[in-house]
């Protein structure tokens, strides 16, 4: 049982790079975790993450650091439900609210509207509950008229805004934040910025992956830091930044 205070409990976490194990995926995802796999010849396998064990308390606001190909992601995507444990368990209390594929999940055939509603829906929303966050989406993603256009017409940027919308108006316990903050122009940015700041002023849990430290240490209190899928180091944003520029 997750102890009281604690909101994702990791023990002996272990993902192994393996197609079959992914619950659900983009067809990109797909692709590069497949080249990547037959990269790999006579191993055959690949643990992405190996022996993790942390905990998160509720409400904290944890910066997950490490190179490119470290594992950061695949923690995001674990915790997310895309990908299931291979070994040991990770347990979550609360609902999750990922930034990580929200528009690669969009419909292009449908509307913007429409992806609201059924992204909502899919993530665990009553349709009462979007209608109420409908407005906040809308206007917060600044794509106007476009919302009742196909997304097949957006742009890359137009997608990106109205996920981050979506994702940040309907609320849940926990948010997974993999280089979000640079979405959209200045403007945009400086406004999501703002917009994430009130979010962790609140009681929601979030997990931040930036390759910026300077974005870690002004948004989060914990960090922790991955190396080759080994977990390095859990704690303070300080002590562990401290640790990660050290090493």
């Amino acid at each position: 049982m997750i102890e009281t205070d604690n909101i994702i409990e990791a023990k002996n976490l272990g993902i192994k790079y393996k197609v079959s194990k992914f619950r659900r995926s983009s067809v990109k995802d797909l692709v590069k975790n497949v080249a990547k796999r037959n990269s790999l010849k006579s191993k055959g396998e690949f643990w992405a993450l190996s022996d993790l064990s942390f905990n998160i308390k509720r409400g904290d606001i944890v910066g997950v650091l490490g190179k490119n190909g470290s594992g950061k992601s695949t923690l995001l995507r674990t915790i997310a439900g895309i990908y299931l444990p291979d070994k040991g368990s990770i347990n979550i209390d609360g609902t999750v609210s990922s930034m990580l594929t929200l528009s690669s999940g969009f419909r292009d055939d449908l509307s913007g509207v429409e992806n609201i509603y059924l992204t909502g829906v899919v993530t665990g929303f009553t349709e009462k509950e979007i209608e109420a966050a409908f407005k906040e989406i809308v206007e917060f993603s600044e794509i106007g008229d476009f919302i009742y256009q196909p997304v097949k017409s957006y742009s890359s940027g137009m997608k990106a805004r109205l996920a981050f919308s979506i994702a940040t108006s309907l609320k849940r316990d926990i948010m997974l934040v993999d280089e979000i903050l640079g979405v959209g122009d200045f403007k945009f940015r400086e406004k999501s910025k703002n917009k994430m700041l009130d979010l962790m002023n609140s009681d929601i849990t979030v997990l931040l992956v930036s390759h910026d430290a300077e974005t870690i240490k002004q948004y989060t209190n914990n960090c922790i830091w991955i190396h080759e899928g080994v977990l390095k180091a859990s704690g303070t944003t300080d002590e562990v930044l401290n640790l990660y520029h050290n090493s």
